[in-house]
């Protein structure tokens, strides 16, 4: 059903669609962003993380994630990566909207498991003041 409808309306616009549905996360990508978050926005730390919010003037959030060689070889930095994406990922209708987040990994953050980093991360952004919970049930909540 999705493909006919795809072809009926042209490949560009279906990109178009794909892309603009929040199916794609919007990321930090150029030096320029990160400076512009580490200049202008505040810093929230914990143990694992470091994160940094800076509104960017815009309706959806972007995510940036810095993983220093400190915390491990490639392999470990890459798998810390994967795990803040996919917690923020799954958290994201929570968080409020217009904001640059930088996420920095600290060096204690390469032993940490899956749940670990989903808590700091949760942890951190209600620090922050731009999480809300919608009444999901987490494993922090139970405290």
């Amino acid at each position: 059903m999705a493909l006919l409808y795809f072809r009926s309306i042209g490949i560009q616009c279906a990109k178009y669609l794909y892309y603009n549905r929040h199916f794609v996360m919007q990321s930090l990508k150029k030096n320029q962003d990160f400076k512009n978050v580490y200049d202008n926005g505040r810093s929230y730390a914990n143990r694992e993380l470091v994160l940094y919010v800076c509104g960017n003037g815009q309706q959806f959030n972007r995510l940036g994630i810095s993983v220093s060689k400190k915390v491990g070889n490639s392999v470990i930095r890459h798998r810390v990566k994967r795990l803040i994406r996919e917690n923020y990922r799954l958290h994201e209708d929570g968080f409020n909207s217009g904001l640059d987040l930088a996420v920095i990994a600290r060096i204690s953050a390469a032993d940490a498991d899956y749940d670990r980093i989903g808590r700091a991360l949760l942890h951190l952004a209600r620090k922050a003041g731009i999480y809300e919970n919608h009444g999901e049930k987490t494993a922090d909540s139970a405290d």
